[in-house]
Parts: C-alpha cells; structure tokens; sequence
C-alpha cells in the first residue's frame, strides 16, 4: 500500500515524499482512514512504528480544509507528558505541514510564559501542550478552545498512569462536548484502556502489536554481574565492540551522573540527560549525541518514550527498571522503523526480582551471556517463565516533584513518599523505589540522514 491510497491531499503526500518515506506502516494505514472518517480512536502502536504521524497526517488533512484559527483560539489540541514528547509531534506537524498555510504552536514549561502567550495571540490550528502548561495558559486567558474540533492525547497510557488523569479531566471539562477523541499511546494496560475508554466516544480500537511485545528486531541479552563492576564491564563492552553510540540507561539521575564521570575518565566521550538537567543542558546533550560528538548519552527513564535517535545500534540497562513496562519502552529506542538493534542489560543478583517481572511481561526469557573476567561472585539465580496473568494495578499519582520547573503534571502532585502508605518500617527495610522522575527530557527529532527511498516508514 502506498499513501496516495489513504485519502491525503497532494500538499501532505508532496511533504511525505520530502522526508524520504514511501509506504504507511500497519498504525498509519489503519488509523488514518478512521480518523479522516471522523471517527474517535484508540490506538495502541510500539514505539518506533510510527504512530506520532499516524495522528500528525490525517490531523494536519482534516484541518487544511476548514478555517485557519482566530486570534487565541485552537482548534486541534495535542497534549503530552513531557516536553521531549511535544517537541517530537511539534517538528512532525511542521514537517508534514510544510506545504500548508496551517499554524502551529508548542507550549511546554520550564520557559517562559510570555513567548507561548505572545504566540497564541496569532491563534494556533494545532496546538501541542503538556497539561500543567496549558492549564496555565489558559487560566491567564491566552487561549480559548470555544472551535475546538480534534483532541489528541499522545502517550495516553504514561499520561494516565503518571497521574495525569486529574489534568486530564480539567482539561476536557473546558473543551466543546462536540469533538473527535484521539488517544494513541505504545501499549494500553487494562486499567488504563478502561480508564482512556472514559474519555472517548464508541472508539475504534486500533493494535499492530501484542501489549508489552518487544520488537523482534531487536536483539537481547543480558549480563550477571556484580553490581560494583558494572562500570568497568560497560567499558569493556564499549571498547570490544566498538561502539559508535549506545544510549544507557540509569534508574537514578545521581547513578547517571557517576556512570557518565566514570565514562569520560576512561577516555569515552559521554553524558548525561535526566530531570535535574537545564533545558539547555539537556539540549546540547541530545545534540551532540546525535551529531557523533558524544558516544554514550546516559539517561534515566525520563528519556524512555521521547528520545527519538535515528539508527541507535545499542540500548544498556545500566539498572533495570522497577516498573516492567519501562523495559519494553527503553528497548524500543533501537531496532525502529526497520532497523535493527541490540539490547544489553548488566543484571545483579539483587535485580532478580526486576528481571523475573520483565520476563513475566514480555513472556520471554533473557538470554545470558557471562564474560570470563567479571563473572559474578554473587550469582544471579536461574529464573523459569511466569505465565500467570498479571493483575492490572491502579494508576498511581507521583510520589514527589523533582526541584526543578513545573511541568506538564501541575504542582499540586507529589508530596512525602512516608506518608503514602508505601514507606518501610524500620527493621527489615526494604530497598525503597527510586523517585518519580517527572520533569521532561527534551529535544526535537533529528532530520533523517539522507534517507533511501525504499519501504520507510515515518517516525
């Protein structure tokens, strides 16, 4: 199938063709004839598959046709969790918008207001927001959403289970009744499809992939070792192999930090890009990395839905995750679109409880690789493959804000992990989870290096 077969006018097929691409992937030929059809949807697509621009093309088709957006006014709305994930929709509606005489704008915090109200005065066909932003511009009566006619939610299911659903349900209770629901998210637990059904209308349900699959052109394995030397195998690794460039991945941003030190002082360019990171920071970070500047960029989870990085040959678990999800999502920073990639995880004995529910998700056993020189004193226990369902949990809000701007989730969440309930008393104290990690990463998509023509697929 190509795309001049899904309804799209010549001015976005003219801008698909700009970007290389030739052929939809399986999201994008069956979301984008539902929603020129005016239909709600709810689509759930692994990452890499392309279903930023399986709501971007028909979102920017259907807009084309009507009245540009009045002074303030918005008449598509795309709200995301992070600023690194609006700034991805934002270069793709101005990518596959080019031809158009759309408006477009993009408002995130951890800047300036006044800019984005300064923007907004002109009026804004699409719209991309993070809630907390957008609450605050709307409450300083910067925007109104009186023509709204398409609401997107990108990234529904990390929205939703970071606690967004309070946001959420402020937002929609401003916006015109009358509108067309789009919820597109990388995979949709059972509680958060039920939760996403709520805010939808009869949706046609859209999924290309088994939930929580991993993309089986990316190739896994993992390492036992113990955890003091999990730097020095990381090196070796990097060095062995080559590396041109692997992104790695910490639970903590202090533990980001010391790999990165550790990286440089072995003579390996690298660094870090986590919530307690400066824009500008975070930034130069993203940029380099994609330049070839740096080898290694080290990220905690923040990173894990955003990033978006052509051709990355390698992904590391520094730590695994202490949410199972998170794996699918961090693996799926490689092997996108077609391409392949490698997945490396450097597992400690007491990351086998993480490595079971990982395991028990994707309903694959990892396999093991030892190295002569760093096999482990402590072992890491054999595990056997769980096939008992996995009860759904409830969404939960965050357990505390980072220090640094408000984001997109308001300023109202967070506050004493102690006194939720969660907190071990003393004695046998159990190694407490590592703290939400809410404010965004940041950066916009790389352009395409000279893409083939061939069978590619928009990101």
């Amino acid at each position: 199938m190509s795309f001049n077969k899904l309804g799209l006018s010549a001015p976005i097929l003219k801008a698909i063709e700009d970007q290389g691409y030739t052929e939809p992937s399986a999201i994008q030929a069956q979301a984008i004839p539902a929603i020129l059809e005016g239909q709600d949807v709810m689509a759930a697509a692994q990452t890499g598959t392309g279903k930023t621009a399986g709501f971007t093309l028909p979102l920017l088709e259907i807009l084309s046709k009507g009245e540009n957006a009045q002074s303030n006014q918005v008449r598509a709305l795309v709200l995301t969790p992070t600023r690194e994930l609006a700034a991805q929709v934002a270069e793709s509606v101005k990518n596959y918008g080019q031809h158009l005489s759309l408006k477009s704008t993009v408002v995130f915090g951890g800047v300036k207001i006044n800019p984005q109200m300064m923007a907004l005065r002109r009026g804004a066909d699409i719209l991309i927001a993070t809630p907390g932003r957008m609450m605050d511009l709307y409450n300083q009566k910067a925007v109104r959403f009186d023509k709204l006619e398409i609401l997107v939610l990108d990234e529904a299911d990390r929205m939703l289970d970071m606690g967004f659903i309070h946001d959420i349900k402020k937002i929609l209770a401003i916006l015109p009744k009358k509108r067309q629901n789009l919820l597109f998210s990388a995979t949709f637990s059972p509680e958060i499809r039920q939760l996403a059904k709520g805010l939808v209308n009869n949706p046609v349900e859209i999924s290309v992939t088994p939930r929580n699959a991993t993309a089986v052109s990316v190739e896994q394995w993992l390492h036992p070792v113990d955890k003091k030397r999990k730097t020095e195998l990381l090196i070796q690794l990097i060095a062995d192999g080559r590396w041109d460039q692997a992104l790695v991945f910490s639970r903590t941003k202090h533990g980001a930090n010391k790999i990165t030190k550790q990286l440089e002082d072995a003579g390996i360019r690298a660094s870090a890009i986590h919530g307690n990171k400066s824009q500008g920071a975070r930034t130069r970070a993203l940029s380099d990395f994609k330049e070839g500047r740096i080898r290694i960029l080290v990220a905690t989870d923040i990173a894990a839905r955003g990033l978006d990085i052509e051709q990355l040959p390698h992904v590391v678990n520094f730590d695994l995750p202490d949410v199972a999800e998170d794996y699918v999502h961090r693996i799926g920073r490689t092997g996108r679109a077609g391409a392949t990639g490698k997945a490396i995880s450097l597992v400690a004995a007491d990351e086998l409880d993480q490595l079971r529910a990982i395991e028990r998700l994707t309903q694959k056993l990892i396999e093991r690789r030892y190295e002569d020189d760093f096999m482990p004193t402590h072992m890491l226990p054999d595990t056997t493959l769980d096939t008992r369902p996995i009860k759904p949990n409830k969404p939960k809000r965050p357990r505390e804000q980072t220090n640094g701007p408000r984001q997109g989730n308001g300023a109202k969440q967070g506050g004493n992990p102690a006194k939720q309930g969660n907190a071990p008393k003393s004695g046998n104290r159990r190694p407490s989870a590592p703290k939400a990690e809410m404010t965004p990463g940041q950066g916009l998509r790389s352009k395409p290096l000279a893409p083939a023509r061939r069978n590619r697929k928009p990101d």
